[in-house]
């Protein structure tokens, strides 16, 4: 499978909120884990609309982990969702409307998992979260379970799919891999190109690294950043999404390339006019709404 991910002309509106974030100051790698908690929780007041009302919202404990449950009426199959943040930011609450949006589009099931933060709980805690809650998923809900998520949230959603293929549990049906941060310190094209002036950047998320592994022997390993998994056969069926403004844009390109070269089913869409973490910018980037409208289908084809 050829793989083509690269920058078109920037959205117009994307370029607003460049200039908005630039006002603003918005940076991660110069702030405390607490503040920029504080400052995700205030951008994302600030970029995303009105909430989507969606049938039943409800909070649940899933194997010990908080989560909440958005659930459509009659919905056939469940996807598992996992905010990004860089495994140390974000929250059920930043990416509500973006499930709302989810369930909404795709008449899923939708279960949020407010898995353990760095550096409080550093690798593999998220890891083990994300994978407790999908098996709790699983068990619970009829029909088949997904996975999916966003930038660190794409990251467990592939760990997850690692972990159940290795363990022989099959608890994935589909993965839905974000702008998944799926590499560690590997020099890519889109890194350089995208390394400062697009939300995420270079320097951001070498913090969050740091955050989040405590040493380089657990930064080698694939549960944390997959693409250094040496085999990828037998996993879920996949669809990669990538930004072509996005330092992370040629990791996840080359992850789907590397699933298809071992044999797993993949899809990939690259929004190249876009910038990391889109999907959450939609009171002003319309494109948004295609973005989730894209994963929906996805999600759905292979579900049901």
């Amino acid at each position: 499978m050829e793989i083509q991910a690269e920058r078109g002309e920037i959205d117009p509106q994307v370029e607003a909120v460049l200039e908005m974030a630039e006002e603003f100051d918005v940076s991660f790698s110069d702030q405390t884990p607490e503040e920029a908690r504080e400052m995700l929780e205030a951008v994302t007041n600030l970029s995303t609309a009105d909430p989507v009302e969606v049938d039943d919202v409800r909070e649940e404990e899933a194997n010990g982990v908080p989560a909440r449950v958005y659930e459509p009426e009659d919905a056939p199959a469940t996807v598992v969702f996992f905010h990004g943040g860089g495994f140390v930011v974000g929250s059920l609450d930043t990416h509500d409307n973006l499930c709302r949006l989810l369930a909404d589009s795709s008449g899923l099931r939708v279960v949020s998992v407010d898995y353990r933060l760095a550096p409080e709980n550093p690798f593999p805690a998220a890891v083990e979260d994300a994978y407790g809650a999908t098996r709790w998923a699983s068990s619970e809900y009829d029909g088949a379970t997904g996975v999916a998520g966003d930038s660190a949230g794409g990251t467990l959603s592939a760990a997850v799919s690692l972990l159940a293929r290795d363990r022989g549990i099959p608890l994935v049906d589909h993965q839905t891999l974000i702008y998944p941060a799926v590499a560690y310190d590997q020099p890519m094209e889109s890194r350089a190109q995208n390394a400062t002036g697009y939300f995420l950047e270079a320097a951001d998320m070498m913090w969050f690294a740091s955050q989040y592994v405590e040493s380089d022997i657990h930064a080698r390993n694939p549960y944390a950043f997959p693409l250094q998994a040496c085999d990828l056969t037998d996993l879920p069926p996949a669809h990669v999404v990538t930004a072509g403004y996005d330092p992370l844009r040629d990791e996840g390109a080359e992850y789907a390339r590397r699933l298809s070269e071992d044999g797993v089913e993949v899809t990939h869409t690259n929004h190249g006019a876009m910038v990391h973490g889109f999907l959450n910018m939609e009171a002003f980037v319309d494109h948004a709404y295609d973005g989730v409208d894209d994963i929906s289908e996805a999600a759905r084809e292979s579900l049901v």
